[in-house]
């Protein structure tokens, strides 16, 4: 009787547990933004780009692997390798193709039923630092 007993009340704290994970996994709270040096980054001007200048500019890789670090692997995955919370950032599409889409995400995150699942990030971090990070995330693309 008393194995049956702890067997459904370790069902039960299991199926809490997993239930307050979700949770936590699926509704970011607040996220501070690192802040992205892109000094060395060619001026792009304040106008919204749909294509990304810096594509295959060693500077700007460089400086995206960075910022990617800093900002986007908490939830994307080290070198975009997500482990499930987020999407898999190597399968986006390559080059101009997904472009304008990738900039959408960045500047007005992903908001569902009132629960954040990405903050936006352009306002804060720039548009430098978006066409950076994604032109490092070309350099990881898988098919």
């Amino acid at each position: 009787m008393g194995s049956r007993r702890f067997r459904t009340l370790s069902r039960v704290a299991l199926g809490v547990s997993v239930t307050l994970l979700a949770s936590a996994l699926y509704a970011h709270g607040n996220v501070t933004t690192q802040a992205v040096d892109t000094s060395k980054l060619p001026d792009i001007g304040e106008t919204l780009l749909t294509k990304n200048p810096y594509r295959g500019n060693a500077v700007a890789i460089k400086i995206g692997e960075s910022a990617y670090g800093q900002n986007c692997a908490r939830c994307h995955g080290l070198e975009a390798i997500s482990g499930g919370i987020a999407p898999d950032l190597r399968y986006l599409d390559k080059g101009e193709a997904g472009d304008e889409w990738y900039m959408e995400r960045y500047h007005k995150g992903a908001v569902r039923d009132g629960k954040v699942y990405m903050p936006p990030m352009g306002d804060t971090l720039g548009q430098k630092a978006g066409w950076a990070i994604r032109a490092w995330l070309d350099t990881k693309h898988q098919e």
